[in-house]
């Protein structure tokens, strides 16, 4: 699809009653009950709390795709992304009916409800459903098996959030989007479905490419069994993970949202006008491995008991009053040459104190930081 399309195609597609960071299903229901007779929406579960969980189901082709958002409650920004795809599919847009002729979507918006209302990786009974693909002690985790077992899909996708710590390769450049063709065993074999799945990946990265150039990266892929994704690449489906990351100043994941959207559309409408047997898998290796290289905010060049260091500060998300505030900590007091920052403050030699005139300590909450006596906010 042209870029230029797809940029068009998501100004009339976006849901405007969605956005910022918290999504739970107070916030999803009335949409997927006023979707057009071309959805089905189904009840296909409970979570621990008893919470419905849903799933949408469009299209009428031969070509079985299953996605599922929010398996980790706090990871919300594909949810988003997911209601702007079905504006788009509801639409007589010629690409939404191609893709509908050839394809049969299964889509989960939220697998994790309890996670998503209280904000939490995890679900009710502190379990990652991204660890408990093999034992599936979860309802939830249970839910999705037996809809991967009656769907029988062609693809999976597994999509999730990532931190803003991440770089795309050793660069100062920000993974804003990542992908992963999961292993399937310990070997990280490539076999043909993995490699369907590196293709399809492929063409969603030459595209992101013309958006956000080198600003894509590609998730470790070390084998855990336990892992969902891994648990379907191992039973032959080929299996994409998508994780939305921080694009600059985007705290609120808006931007990303919409190269979430682009990435969707791209391989929705690959998989529907080809057929995908991963011959096209090598460039796959041309995107750059994730690295953990970024803080939110560095402040160089501090003044720390006469020892001229970095000071790195992250962002810890928390839950307020149904809405998602950003709590400035202090991760590292060091040298810190060979790392970034979303944002970057420079002491120039002087020294930094807390609001108190103390001094800063790693694990503690500022708020502001007084640098030569004058007040400097952490706040986004």
């Amino acid at each position: 699809m042209d870029i230029e399309l797809i940029k068009n195609a998501y100004s009339f597609s976006k849901e405007k009653s969605l956005h910022h960071r918290y999504i739970c299903n107070d916030h999803i229901v009335s949409l997927l009950n006023n979707l057009s007779s071309n959805f089905s929406v189904d009840v296909i579960g409970e979570s621990v709390n008893g919470e419905d969980i849903f799933s949408v189901t469009v299209g009428k082709g031969d070509k079985r795709l299953l996605l599922w958002s929010q398996m980790h409650g706090n990871e919300s920004t594909t949810t988003k992304a997911l209601f702007d795809v079905f504006n788009f599919l509801a639409s007589n847009n010629s690409y939404a009916k191609a893709i509908l002729n050839n394809c049969t979507l299964k889509i989960i918006p939220i697998l994790n409800p309890d996670g998503a209302r209280a904000y939490t990786r995890v679900n009710a009974n502190e379990v990652d459903l991204n660890r408990d693909a093999q034992n599936l002690t979860q309802p939830e985790s249970l839910v999705l098996k037996t809809c991967f077992e009656d769907f029988k899909p062609d693809y999976c996708y597994n999509l999730h959030g990532q931190r803003t710590i991440f770089s795309a390769g050793k660069s100062n450049n920000s993974a804003i989007v990542s992908f992963l063709s999961p292993a399937q065993d310990e070997a990280r074999s490539l076999s043909k479905n993995r490699k369907i799945a590196m293709e399809v990946i492929s063409v969603m990265n030459n595209t992101l490419q013309k958006v956000i150039p080198n600003k894509v990266g590609i998730y470790d892929d070390a084998f855990n069994i336990n892992c969902v994704g891994d648990t379907f690449q191992h039973k032959g489906v080929p299996t994409i993970l998508f994780e939305a990351g921080h694009f600059p100043n985007d705290y609120a994941r808006e931007e990303t949202r919409a190269l979430i959207f682009n990435s969707l559309l791209t391989s929705f409408n690959y998989i529907a006008n080809n057929n995908v047997e991963g011959e096209g898998y090598e460039s796959y290796f041309d995107i750059p491995a994730n690295e953990k290289l970024f803080f939110d905010i560095i402040i160089r060049n501090a003044d720390v008991n006469g020892e001229i260091l970095d000071i790195a500060i992250q962002y810890e998300e928390r839950l307020k009053e149904n809405s998602i505030i950003f709590v400035p900590k202090i991760q590292k007091i060091s040298k810190l040459e060979n790392f970034y920052a979303h944002r970057e403050i420079n002491a120039n030699n002087s020294k930094v104190l807390d609001a108190k005139n103390g001094a800063l300590k790693v694990e503690s909450e500022n708020d502001f930081v007084l640098i030569n006596n004058q007040k400097t906010s952490l706040y986004l």
